[in-house]
């Protein structure tokens, strides 16, 4: 452990957030990824990345074709658009429907699995907006600190 690191779970001792962190910590003592066959890691590894949660919010919309997909997605590249699709579609989280016409037609929407993640985006979303400038002051109060112990 770093030296001045606290060896205690958190300093909210008393509060709210603390009375959650000790009833989950009650209800399982092993860590998740530890366990045989646990693949928990691995789902949220594929839905929370930055990819995948900006296609399943795209998708929540309307069924969209690859094309449209990857203009909307700013910076991402066709490698990497066919993959998060591909991953999605594996762990049945989108569809991907194909029409035989010339030139091909491929259609991706969210499955019913796929949506019951929506509720859980949208909090995130509202999350990180009601929080920003709190998270964004506390980015330029550890710059400022990290330069000053810099000089």
């Amino acid at each position: 452990m770093e030296e001045g690191t606290s060896r205690e779970p958190s300093d909210c001792d008393g509060t709210e957030a603390d009375d959650r962190r000790a009833a989950a910590f009650e209800r399982d003592a092993i860590q998740w990824d530890k366990r045989q066959d646990c693949e928990v890691r691995q789902i949220l590894d594929r839905i929370a990345d930055k990819w995948s949660l900006l296609v399943i919010s795209l998708l929540a919309r309307r069924t969209l074709r690859f094309s449209e997909l990857r203009r909307e997605i700013d910076g991402i590249s066709q490698r990497m658009l066919t993959l998060t699709l591909r991953h999605l579609e594996r762990d049945g989280l989108i569809s991907r429907t194909v029409y035989p016409v010339v030139p091909p037609r491929v259609d991706y929407e969210l499955t019913d699995l796929g949506c019951t993640l929506l509720e859980i985006t949208d909090c995130l979303v509202q999350w990180t907006e009601t929080h920003q400038a709190e998270i964004a002051a506390a980015r330029a109060r550890y710059e400022a600190a990290e330069a000053a112990a810099a000089n």
